[in-house]
C-alpha cells in the first residue's frame, strides 16, 4: 500500500472513531444531564435519608446479575466475534452466532432473575447489613424484586446494541440510555402522586425505562438491517464457547471496577442516614465526565481499534487507542477541578434548588465527598479506554485478574477508612483503588501490545506510553486546583447566597479562574494534549490563526 493510500485510510478511520465518538460523546452528555435532572427528582423525592438509601441499595442485586451475565462487556467480547464473520463475507454464519448467544443469555438471564427474585429477602441482609428494621429489609426487598427484570432487557438489547455498533450504527444504540432515564423521572413523578413511598415509581420507571430503551430502540434497528434471530442453540458452538471464554473472567471475577460500588454501599449502610445518598449522588456528578470523556472515548474507537487488530495493524491500533486515552485523561483533569472548586455549587444548583428535603447541609456534605471521589475521576475514565485495548486484543482476562486482585487487597481499606473517617473515608479508599488499578493496566498494556506486535512480524512505533504525562497532568490539575480553592472566600464574600444567580456566577468564575491556570501550567509542563485541546477550542470559536 502506497503512502497516499495509508494516509487515506488512516484519514478514513479517523473520521469514523470521530463521528463514533461524538455521537457517543452528545449521547452519554445528555444522558448524564438527564441523569442529574432524575436524580434532582429523586433527591426532591426522597431527600438524603433512609427512604433514599433503600432505593439506592435495591440496584446492589439487579446490577450482580447483569455482572454475571457479563452485560457490561456485550459489545466488547461480542463485536470481534460478530465482525469476523462479517469480513469473511459470512453473514448467515454472523447471525447463527448472534442467535445461539442471544438464545443462551435469555435462559441464563431468566434463571438468574427467577432465583434473585426467590431468595430476594434473605439476601436483603447481605446487600445492606447496616439495614436491621423489618420495614427497611420489606421495603428493600420490594424494590429489588421490582427491578430484577429489567436486567433481561438490558442484556438482551446490549447484544442487539453491539450488532448495530460492529455495523458502525451507533445512533439507536447511543439514544437508548436517553429514553431510560427519561422514564425513570416519569415513573417516579407519576408515583410520588399514588403512593407513600416514592422509590416505588422510581423502581417502576427502571423496570418500564428498560423496555422502552435498551430494548426496544436497538430491537428496531436490528430489523432494519434484516436482522435474523434463529431458535437455535448449540452449546458445542464455537462461537458460544468462545464467547463464554472472553466473557468467562468477567462473569466469575470481582473486579474493582464492579466491586467498588457493591463495597461502597454495603460499608455505608453501617453509617448513618443520607451517608450512602451523599456518596451516590456524588458518584452521579462524577459519572458526567467519566461518560462523555472516558466512556465516549472508548465505545467511539474499539470497533475501529478490534478492526486494525484484526486485520493486523497492531501499531496504529495502540496509536490510536494511545492518542484517546492522553486526550481523555487532559479533558478529566480539568472536570476534576471544576467539580472540586464548585462542587457545591453544581450540588446545590441540581438537587437544593427549590427542594425542601435537601438542604444546604446536605449539599455541602455531598460536596466534600465529591472532592474527594474526584481523586478517582481519572482512574475511573482511563479504565473505561485503556481496558478497550486488552478486549480488541481478544484478551479479557487479565484485565479482570488484576482488578480482582486490587479488590481484595483493598477490601481492608474500605472497612478501614469507613470506621476511622465515615463516608469521606469510603470516597477515598474508592479512589486509591481504582488509581492502583488503572496505573499497573496501563502499564502492563504496552508489554501486552509489543508481545502481539513481536509475534505478528510488526514493531510498535518508538512512542511513549499510554499514562505517560499523567504525573505532569495530575500536578497542573492539584496547583489549579489550589488556587481555585484559595480564591473561593474572596469570591463568596463578592457573591454570597444560594441564589440560582450566585450559584451559576461562582461556578463559572471558579472554573474559568482554575482552567485557566491549568491549562497555563499544562503548557509550561509540556504536556501536548493540553496545546492541542486549546487549539481545539480556539479553531471551534474562530481564533485560531490559520496557517
Amino acid at each position: 500500500m502506497t503512502d497516499s493510500l495509508m494516509d487515506q485510510a488512516s484519514r478514513s478511520r479517523a473520521r469514523k472513531v470521530g463521528v463514533a465518538a461524538t455521537i457517543w460523546a452528545v449521547s452519554i452528555f445528555l444522558s448524564r444531564i438527564i441523569g442529574l435532572v432524575r436524580e434532582q427528582v429523586i433527591g426532591r423525592t426522597l431527600g438524603a435519608n433512609r427512604a433514599a438509601d433503600i432505593y439506592f441499595a435495591s440496584f446492589t442485586l439487579p446490577d450482580f446479575l447483569n455482572y454475571l451475565l457479563a452485560a457490561g462487556a456485550l459489545s466488547i467480547v461480542f463485536i470481534p466475534i460478530f465482525l469476523e464473520h462479517f469480513q469473511r463475507g459470512d453473514d448467515e454464519r454472523a447471525w447463527r452466532a448472534f442467535s445461539i448467544i442471544a438464545n443462551f443469555i435469555v435462559l441464563a438471564g431468566g434463571a438468574g432473575i427467577l432465583l434473585l427474585m426467590f431468595f430476594a429477602r434473605p439476601l436483603a441482609s447481605v446487600v445492606a447489613p447496616g439495614f436491621t428494621s423489618a420495614q427497611d429489609i420489606e421495603t428493600l426487598t420490594r424494590l429489588t424484586r421490582i427491578i430484577l427484570p429489567a436486567q433481561f432487557f438490558h442484556v438482551i438489547g446490549g447484544l442487539m446494541s453491539a450488532v448495530l455498533q460492529s455495523q458502525d450504527r451507533h445512533l439507536l444504540p447511543a439514544l437508548a440510555p436517553l429514553v431510560y432515564s427519561v422514564a425513570i423521572i416519569l415513573g417516579g413523578l407519576i408515583g410520588a402522586q399514588f403512593s407513600a413511598f416514592g422509590a416505588d415509581g422510581f423502581a417502576w420507571g427502571v423496570l418500564v425505562g428498560s423496555v422502552l430503551g435498551p430494548f426496544a430502540l436497538p430491537l428496531f434497528g436490528c430489523l432494519k438491517i434484516d436482522m435474523r434471530w434463529r431458535a437455535a442453540l448449540d452449546f458445542r458452538d464455537a462461537d458460544l464457547l468462545r464467547y463464554l471464554w472472553l466473557s468467562a473472567p468477567i462473569m466469575i471475577g470481582f473486579s474493582i471496577v464492579i466491586v467498588d460500588e457493591w463495597i461502597v454501599k454495603n460499608q455505608a449502610s453501617f453509617l448513618g442516614p443520607g451517608a450512602l445518598s451523599y456518596l451516590q449522588y456524588g458518584r452521579t456528578l462524577m459519572k458526567v465526565p467519566i461518560g462523555v470523556f472516558g466512556m465516549a472515548a472508548g465505545v467511539g474507537a474499539y470497533p475501529t481499534i478490534s478492526r486494525l487488530v484484526s486485520s493486523g495493524e497492531i501499531a496504529e491500533a495502540y496509536s490510536l487507542l494511545r492518542r484517546a486515552v492522553r486526550l481523555m485523561l487532559a479533558l478529566t483533569f480539568a472536570a476534576q477541578i471544576c467539580l472540586t472548586v464548585a462542587g457545591f455549587e453544581a450540588v446545590y444548583l441540581i438537587w437544593g434548588i427549590f427542594a425542601s428535603r435537601f438542604t444546604a447541609e446536605d449539599a455541602e456534605a455531598t460536596a466534600t465527598i465529591l472532592t474527594f471521589l474526584s481523586l478517582g475521576l481519572s482512574g475511573w475514565a482511563a479504565q473505561t479506554v485503556v481496558s478497550r485495548g486488552y478486549y480488541a486484543l481478544g484478551s479479557t482476562w487479565p484485565p479482570t485478574a488484576l482488578g480482582t486482585a486490587v479488590a481484595l487487597l483493598s477490601l481492608p481499606l474500605y472497612v478501614l477508612a469507613r470506621q476511622h473517617a465515615g463516608a469521606i473515608g469510603l470516597a477515598v479508599a474508592s479512589g486509591v483503588a481504582i488509581l492502583a488499578y488503572v496505573l499497573a493496566l496501563g502499564g502492563l498494556q504496552r508489554r501486552r501490545f509489543l508481545r502481539e506486535a513481536a509475534a505478528r512480524g510488526a514493531a510498535l512505533k518508538d512512542e511513549p506510553g499510554m499514562l505517560d504525562g499523567a504525573l505532569r497532568l495530575a500536578a497542573a490539575a492539584a496547583m489549579a486546583m489550589g488556587c481555585g480553592l484559595a480564591a473561593r472566600p474572596y469570591l463568596l464574600a463578592l457573591a454570597p447566597g444560594t441564589g440560582p444567580l450566585s450559584l451559576l456566577s461562582r461556578a463559572t468564575v471558579l472554573c474559568a479562574f482554575s482552567l485557566l491556570i491549568y491549562g497555563v501550567l499544562g503548557r509550561a509542563f509540556g504536556v501536548n494534549e493540553v496545546v492541542e485541546i486549546e487549539r481545539k477550542i480556539l479553531r471551534r470559536f474562530g481564533l485560531a490563526r490559520r496557517r
